[in-house]
């Protein structure tokens, strides 16, 4: 008896005539068993009973070794390696056995079954048929009529998708070929069909599916290799057209069209690695040089010049270049309005730019493609803290300088503005209150813009002198009226000048 989900029972569940393999008794005379071999099956019987397979293989292969004429043992290791998965290995040894045994219904029944997933539909019919010449048993009779019904259906759907492919109506050929596959599972080139098929409807990721299928069903298949390598290509990803061609070499060296694609592969994939450490390294301007190689190395393929000028115009936002940050990514955005890294790159740009209201739309655009995105959240908070901030005071503009302005340009800018607008400049009193108000707010400018953390307040903001900002509400200890900034001398931080006020 086999015990209820046994190794051996799940087996049968699958190929229902493995049960044999358990109740089979082997014929000593017939069969020349010499009592190594009679040891050797019955422990392998055993152990794949007990779902050791490797052991029970190991056991088997012995009991072949032995006696090469023992079609009882070629039929059990098939079995094992039919439960290893391993179809390939299985069908020689089922064909020996039936060399052997002619009359063994059991196993022509299960090259038939192997056969028709392999797509060897004239084959697996004459299997098919002789079983059914041979005085089968009522369940052998009843399985190998139902197998040449299949089969013969799956004649008919082969013919109606060559028909389709021929006719180009590739959907048609698609649908007759689903449906075979679904019987012939290991028919490699009605994959490379479909796949075809998937190539000409804009369906690559389906193609390679199929192809990574067939380059497995079929040995040494470097031609799907070579197609699964320039679909990867054509999507843009290098790194997986690299490893897949380099596959096709591992199997012919000397394979033309292989080795022109891959030294293509790989001048590209050198390139894009490359600009990538740049850019982690901070070192945009050589990055954007690296992708402007990528373009020029690969001008045919569109998802290339795309993701290269996606990348450059990374680089200019990260570089504090807007205006050619936003050209680029503008470029990029009317090839692909839903790129969502170039949304965010142009929103950044914008914010330099003090184009707010612009900058404000780029993340609301972004954020509809990726609401869990937190630095789109973030990007969005402070652009309308900065839309907010802008209709108030805004120390840039007082001081005239960019938001990208080095520590340098603020104290010049300072300076100067300082010189003109200092109160002792003026004599007539509303001129004077006028420039007194303009002093501090310049004053006020090159506090917080030379100081690096309430910079940083402003820029996220924040304005670290005005009371509302602050969070707690209550009195602003930065707040200084003209009073306080008597005496002052804006011109002390390492001029070679110093300038003496004298206030009334």
């Amino acid at each position: 008896m086999v015990a209820p989900g046994s190794v051996t029972s799940r087996l049968g569940s699958v190929f229902p005539f493995l049960l044999v393999l358990v109740d089979l008794q082997y014929e000593g005379a017939e069969c020349g068993v010499n009592a190594d071999v009679d040891k050797h099956l019955e422990l392998g019987k055993k152990l794949l009973a007990a779902g050791q397979l490797a052991d029970a293989l190991s056991q088997f292969h012995a009991a072949v070794d032995g006696d090469p004429d023992n079609y009882i043992a070629y039929y059990r290791r098939a079995t094992v390696f039919l439960a290893m998965g391993k179809s390939k290995a299985a069908l020689p040894d089922l064909t020996k056995v039936i060399e052997l045994k002619m009359d063994f219904t059991a196993a022509r029944l299960q090259r038939g079954h192997l056969l028709l997933k392999q797509g060897k539909l004239d084959e697996a019919e004459d299997d098919f048929k002789k079983v059914l010449k041979s005085n089968p048993s009522e369940n052998e009779e009843k399985e190998a009529q139902s197998q040449l019904i299949k089969s013969d259906e799956m004649q008919r759907l082969r013919s109606q998708a060559l028909d389709a492919f021929e006719s180009s109506d590739y959907i048609a050929a698609i649908t007759f070929l689903d449906k075979i596959l679904e019987v012939c599972v290991w028919d490699a080139e009605l994959r490379e069909l479909r796949a075809e098929c998937f190539i000409k409807e804009g369906e690559p990721r389906k193609a390679i599916s199929d192809l990574k299928a067939a380059s497995k069903l079929k040995n040494d298949n470097t031609e799907a290799f070579y197609k699964i390598s320039t679909l990867y290509y054509e999507l843009g990803d290098h790194e997986l057209s690299l490893s897949e061609v380099r596959e096709c070499l591992k199997l012919d060296q000397d394979h033309k069209r292989c080795f022109a694609h891959y030294k293509q592969v790989k001048k590209l994939n050198k390139l894009i690695k490359s600009a990538e450490e740049l850019i982690k390294e901070g070192r945009y301007t050589d990055a954007t040089s690296k992708y402007e190689s990528v373009m020029k190395t690969e001008p045919s393929v569109s998802e290339y010049t795309i993701r290269s000028k996606e990348r450059i115009c990374h680089c200019f936002s990260k570089d504090e270049k807007p205006v050619e940050a936003i050209r680029v990514c503008s470029e990029v955005l009317q090839m692909e309005p839903d790129n969502v890294n170039a949304l965010k790159d142009r929103a950044e740009a914008y914010l330099i730019e003090e184009m707010y209201d612009e900058a404000i739309q780029d993340y609301e655009t972004a954020q509809e493609h990726n609401e869990n995105d937190q630095q789109i959240r973030e990007g969005l908070e402070k652009a309308q803290r900065l839309l907010k901030q802008s209709q108030k005071r805004d120390y840039y503009k007082i001081l005239g300088v960019k938001r990208n302005a080095k520590k340098q340009e603020i104290i010049k800018a300072y300076r100067k503005l300082a010189l003109q607008w200092h109160p002792d400049n003026f004599q007539n009193e509303e001129e004077k209150k006028k420039a007194e108000k303009k002093f501090i707010d310049i004053a006020a400018a090159k506090e917080v813009l030379s100081d690096p953390e309430m910079r940083k307040k402003f820029d996220d903001g924040e304005d670290p002198l005005d009371a509302e900002s602050q969070q707690g509400g209550g009195g602003n200890p930065f707040h200084r009226s003209w009073n306080s900034w008597q005496g002052f001398n804006p011109f002390s931080s390492g001029g070679p000048f110093r300038f003496k006020f004298h206030f009334n």
